[in-house]
């Protein structure tokens, strides 16, 4: 009888033993990575026109191409962080006749990094010119009189440019 009660514990004891360490506090549980790491830099510097060679070179080579659909070429990542959940992102690269690079479709989207995207500053995939945007600098407030900043500010003021010095042409005629 005490046999029994002594095996009955220890089973009892090596089983909730064994079920607390599938989800037992501290246990380290490894990150999943699948498939192709895609950043938003590759995505930016993917132009229409590039050739497959091209692409393949910022991209590297495409987890699925489809015997169909030859003209597309399909990468894929997913990250399941430590009992965590899953994350997946898709980015399709489709080319044309000429195997030139169309268009692309997905979750990464030219021009919009994941932080602007996630913070809801910029919502829209718009390229613009950069001359267009520069900004006009703000009137500067003089500093007071006395102050650090005007002290600084009059050594700065003091100070003389001098010219760089350039060398004499070296001598090219034949002697």
């Amino acid at each position: 009888m005490q046999n029994t009660k002594l095996l009955l514990t220890s089973f009892t004891f090596v089983g909730l033993l064994a079920l607390a360490g599938c989800s037992f506090p501290g246990v380290y549980k490894i990150d999943i990575q699948q498939g192709n790491v895609v950043t938003q830099d590759m995505i930016d510097q993917l132009r229409p026109g590039m050739t497959r060679r091209q692409v393949r070179f910022i991209m590297g080579n495409p987890l699925l191409t489809d015997t169909f659909h030859a003209d597309r070429w399909d990468y894929l990542y997913s990250l399941q962080p430590g009992g965590g959940e899953r994350q997946q992102e898709r980015i399709s690269v489709i080319f044309n006749s000429n195997d030139q690079l169309v268009s692309l479709s997905g979750d990464f989207m030219p021009g919009v990094s994941r932080d602007e995207a996630i913070m809801g500053k910029d919502s829209g995939t718009t390229v613009t010119d950069p001359t267009q945007n520069a900004e006009q600098p703000k009137p500067e407030k003089p500093a007071k009189p006395g102050s650090l900043l005007d002290q600084i500010q009059k050594d700065v003021d003091k100070v003389e440019t001098v010219p760089v010095p350039t060398p004499e042409p070296l001598d090219t005629s034949p002697q």
